[in-house]
């Protein structure tokens, strides 16, 4: 049994390496070249549910980008706060701004939004949420930037702010890491499978020939990482990752709410396309496997010098290549604590598969 357990080692630390030279690097030694300003047309667009608070503070920062030619669809999500007067408190100020009022009692993401873009007036979207703002008055300007003939899919990254001695931020930073490393290592090799809807930017004309979310209305989420596993190719996709370009949320505080985030986001990868979900599926079981069987090889004392030799080159590989990615992300003060920071996620996720097999988490 032991050396079944060994033998299931030395394969899956060889998986994971793959895994780390031959898609991860992609995204590691990525070089973020200057692109050339175009100021294309551009509509922004946010939905938003019960969002007062984040709209008053958040607003600003998106209306006073270094970019001229832009208008401002927001989406009122039938909310039960002030979230429709604080939209129309900024529309009595800025002319480019149009208010999209949903009220029908039934609050869906994906009607709202579809809404919104059918009431957009320019041909490039620009998506982000209501508690999200720019990471500089350069954003529109970054993310429009990778638009040309070919791209019509801009993907970015969606980062949160970080929370001084916290190990639940470290945590929800890791994970975001991790996901973005993924999606933007799979897009450099021609597999692009999904984006955060805090920072992504695709067409019109895009969301009209997929016919908009249709194909996976019944599901509360998906808005962002499914119709982008819809759309995207290998051909109209560009990844944007210059800090100018970032956006940044405040993260959770309270690990339930967390979980309960995690936990509908999760039920959407199940309707990705076949590839993805085996590439993404044998990377999860092997990290999980790797953990697993590297601890019980240790405590059997099974040959422990090659053990601790694999171990070590598992984890040094890993922290070259998401260090370097970790730079690019400005996410630095992660490093150190990678191997803690996935054990930690691997059995929260694992966690959060057992308790959808069980329920299904019906809020958006």
């Amino acid at each position: 049994m032991i050396n079944s357990i060994f033998f299931l080692f030395v394969l899956i630390v060889c998986v994971l390496l793959l895994y780390y030279l031959f898609i991860f690097s992609k995204f590691a030694f990525l070089s973020s070249s200057k692109k050339k300003y175009n100021n294309i047309p551009v509509s922004i667009l946010i939905c938003a549910k019960n969002e007062a608070e984040n709209l008053q503070k958040n607003l600003p920062f998106i209306l006073k980008q270094n970019f001229t030619n832009f208008e401002l669809v927001l989406v009122n999500d039938n909310s039960t706060d002030a979230t429709l007067a604080v939209m129309n408190s900024f529309k009595e100020k800025y002319q480019n701004i149009v208010i999209i009022d949903v009220n029908d009692g039934i609050s869906n993401k994906k009607k709202a939004l579809s809404k919104g873009i059918d009431s957009a007036k320019h041909n490039h979207l620009l998506l982000t949420d209501a508690d999200c703002k720019p990471n500089s008055n350069n954003w529109i300007s970054e993310m429009t930037s990778h638009f040309n003939t070919e791209k019509s899919v801009v993907l970015g990254y969606g980062a949160y702010e970080k929370i001084k001695g916290s190990w639940l931020n470290k945590l929800i930073r890791f994970e975001t890491l991790l996901t973005a490393i993924q999606y933007f290592s799979y897009t450099k090799i021609g597999l692009p499978y999904m984006g955060v809807g805090r920072n992504i930017a695709y067409t019109k004309a895009d969301f009209s020939n997929a016919n908009g979310f249709t194909k996976h209305k019944d599901l509360k989420s998906g808005d962002d990482d499914l119709f982008i596993n819809q759309i995207a190719t290998k051909n109209n996709t560009a990844v944007c990752i210059t800090k100018s370009s970032f956006t940044l949320s405040k993260p959770h505080t309270n690990f339930k709410k967390w979980i309960l985030q995690k936990r509908r986001h999760i039920t959407t990868a199940t309707h990705y396309k076949p590839i993805h979900q085996l590439l993404l599926g044998i990377f999860y079981i092997c990290q999980f496997l790797f953990w697993l069987f590297a601890i019980t090889l240790l405590i059997q004392n099974f040959n422990i010098k090659f053990v601790l030799v694999l171990i070590l080159i598992k984890i040094g590989l890993q922290y070259l290549i998401f260090g370097l990615s970790a730079k690019k992300l400005d996410e630095k003060d992660l490093i150190l604590y990678i191997p803690f920071l996935e054990l930690f996620l691997i059995v929260i996720q694992m966690s959060i598969f057992i308790q959808n097999l069980i329920s299904k988490p019906k809020h958006w």
